[in-house]
């Protein structure tokens, strides 16, 4: 029997404790002989419609006490794996985050919503299609958070509906590529899917396919920049042209 080496990187990530997606996004576009190693935080009402107010309070609670558990393991990097709880702040916010994670955890720190500016900024856009399972104030502070790195959004989808803090995770690949496809724009260069618990990595290269246009997405856009900054290098698996830019 062969076994792997696990001596290339060990990867923290900081999971909402509802989402139900971002774990197995992760560990379908690790690198082989990599290790994922996740820690689930609180700081927000399973009960509550996730709006801006419940995504902000996430984004500004404690989460001292969830550094030193992922530190536990030596992580070469440490993701925070929500999207929204930094945007709903603005882009100091989400850089400051990223910086204490960092200083609690000594690995290279990575935010999801930081995530996606990079990778859209990786492939050259300016101009993008956004869509997420948001509702419409997160998805406005969305929209100012990419202006703010000089992204802007010509055409904004939404799912159309309030959904719970499970009825995200639980939207289907198919509902996703239909989101997409209605945040496509002529002047779009590319298509945005911002959620961590969103089913997007599986729709990415179906919406590439339909649309000919890059997508990125929280969680590919994560592994993107993990890859990027820790210089793995690119394997079979990961979805969309993205990763050409490794």
């Amino acid at each position: 029997m062969t076994y792997e080496t696990r001596t290339r990187a060990k990867i923290g990530v900081l999971v909402p404790f509802t989402n139900t997606n971002l774990e197995a996004d992760m560990m379908l576009m690790r690198c082989p002989d990599t290790t994922v190693h996740f820690q689930r935080m609180g700081g927000y009402d399973v009960e509550e419609i996730p709006g801006a107010d419940q995504m902000a309070g996430l984004g500004a609670s404690d989460i001292s006490h969830d550094l030193r558990m992922i530190a536990g393991v030596r992580p070469d990097v440490v993701l925070y794996g929500c999207t929204s709880a930094t945007l709903t702040h603005g882009p100091g916010f989400d850089a400051d985050l990223a910086a204490r994670i960092k200083a609690g955890s000594g690995a290279v720190s990575l935010t999801a919503a930081g995530s996606l500016v990079a990778g859209i900024q990786a492939l050259g856009a300016v101009k993008i299609g956004f869509s997420s399972p948001y509702l419409g104030e997160i998805n406005s502070q969305a929209m100012a958070f990419l202006a703010a790195n000089g992204i802007e959004t010509v055409k904004c989808a939404d799912i159309g509906r309030e959904l719970g803090n499970y009825g995200q995770g639980e939207l289907t690949p198919d509902e996703v590529f239909d989101l997409a496809c209605q945040a496509d724009h002529p002047a779009a260069q590319a298509i945005v899917l911002s959620c961590t618990d969103m089913r997007a990595v599986e729709a990415v290269e179906r919406i590439e396919a339909r649309l000919g246009k890059p997508v990125v997405t929280s969680n590919q856009a994560m592994m993107f920049c993990l890859m990027r900054a820790l210089g793995l290098p690119r394997h079979g698996g990961l979805p969309g042209r993205l990763f050409d830019q490794l």
